[in-house]
């Protein structure tokens, strides 16, 4: 499965549309998640952002046997957009810090 994370723009063919985290994680909870795209700014702060996806997988790689799907960013936002890519590349290296330990 494929997953969007976005609150204005439509999932592209072949994604399936999310609009809140806990959606996507509740998603990425199944294990059948290969691949999700993240906007960062969802229109309620309270609800969370997509960075707060990328801090479940983290913690999630780091305490569990979790392989990651490939992760995209796909914000608008500068500045969260550089956060979420560094988020990205720490998750990266967890994992593969953590295949190499098998």
């Amino acid at each position: 499965m494929r997953v969007y994370l976005d609150d204005e723009r439509q999932a592209p063919p072949g994604w399936r549309q999310v609009r809140w985290p806990q959606e996507a994680i509740s998603l990425l909870k199944t294990e059948t998640v290969r691949e999700i795209s993240l906007d960062h700014d969802l229109g309620d702060d309270a609800r969370g952002t997509g960075y707060d996806v990328l801090l479940w997988i983290e913690e999630t790689v780091a305490t569990s046997d979790f392989d990651p799907p490939v992760i995209q960013v796909h914000t608008a936002n500068p500045p969260a957009r550089n956060r979420m890519t560094a988020a990205v590349a720490t998750i990266n290296r967890l994992a593969e810090r953590c295949r190499g330990a098998d």
